[in-house]
């Protein structure tokens, strides 16, 4: 993203944003509600276009692209997926209409669900699943067309802390094993820090500081950063004493 400014109405929500993922790596956008994380997050996917600025993937400018034609896979927070589907029909949904042959729509989604840990769990239908595992489900159908960037909104926001806990390692292994460029959205930072490879703090439309998350945690740049990630980072330590 180069130089995207966004606003709703007389409402600005992206000024002058800059952004740059490389290729393989796990960002986190991090920041408090409200501060632009999931707009940002729509305009990379091509659900929201920007009112100045432009959209590059690998060299290609893809600002005015279908998101269709984008090659996106996107998990939303709400799951979102089709009820009325079997867990292996839910992640080959979107395989069905690329004209792939049933054998190799049949391999990838078992691939899928094995990569992802949902073995016996084919035939089940999302009413029967567990908030982590319908979260699986969602992360293999947006990885089933292999996706060049997977987007994540605030995957883990429902859940409770265990599964939480247990579901971030997931997606970080997940990651990490399929190597697909992948740009997360969380206002948690405690979660930020434990999946990503680089983190991108926003704050009211603007991105304050953009770097590893020790770099961040240690050499802070702005107020906001230090505020809102070291401090908070240091109260969450202290309260993990305590208990």
């Amino acid at each position: 993203m180069v130089q995207v400014w966004k606003s709703f109405g007389d409402t600005p929500v992206l000024c002058e944003l800059d952004l740059e993922v490389n290729k393989g790596e796990l960002l986190v956008l991090l920041g408090p509600s409200g501060c632009g994380k999931t707009t940002t997050l729509r305009i990379i996917a091509g659900l929201e276009l920007p009112d100045r600025g432009t959209i590059v993937f690998n060299g290609k400018e893809m600002t005015h692209i279908p998101p269709e034609n984008r090659r996106i896979g996107y998990v939303f927070q709400s799951i979102a997926l089709f009820p009325h589907l079997s867990v292996a029909k839910n992640i080959s949904f979107g395989l069905e209409t690329l004209r792939i042959p049933q054998t190799r729509i049949k391999e990838r989604t078992q691939e899928l669900i094995e990569l992802v840990g949902l073995q016996g769990l084919e035939t089940g239908y999302p009413r029967e699943l567990s908030g982590g595992q319908q979260q699986r489900v969602a992360i293999a159908r947006a990885l089933a067309p292999s996706p060049q960037i997977l987007l994540f909104d605030e995957p883990l926001a429902n859940l409770d802390a265990a599964l939480k806990q247990a579901l971030k390692l997931e997606i970080r292994r997940i990651q990490k094993e399929t190597r697909v460029t992948t740009v997360y959205v969380t206002h948690d930072q405690v979660e930020a820090f434990s999946i990503a490879d680089c983190i991108a703090v926003m704050n009211e439309g603007r991105i304050e500081q953009v770097g590893p998350p020790m770099a961040i945690y240690k050499h802070p740049k702005t107020v906001f950063v230090d505020q809102f990630v070291r401090q908070s980072l240091d109260h969450f330590r202290e309260f993990l004493k305590s208990v």
